[in-house]
């Protein structure tokens, strides 16, 4: 993961013209719990599917 330094300003400019969708992905994409269940459930997963169940607890939905 790059360096963020979250008390700069230079490093939110990408976020000026995000969305809600957007924003809620960043907030979750660095949650620790997340990222370490994430990681157990395609490891034990044979073809790397995201399992229901998953996607429920964390409130994700794949467009298609």
């Amino acid at each position: 993961m790059p360096e963020f330094d979250w008390r700069s300003p230079e490093s939110y400019k990408s976020l000026q013209d995000a969305d809600v969708t957007d924003i809620a992905w960043e907030c979750l994409r660095r949650n620790a719990d997340y990222r370490r269940e994430y990681e157990v459930m395609i490891a034990s997963s044979p073809d790397g599917v995201v399992t229901e169940e998953f996607r429920r607890k964390w409130g994700l939905c794949f467009r298609p």
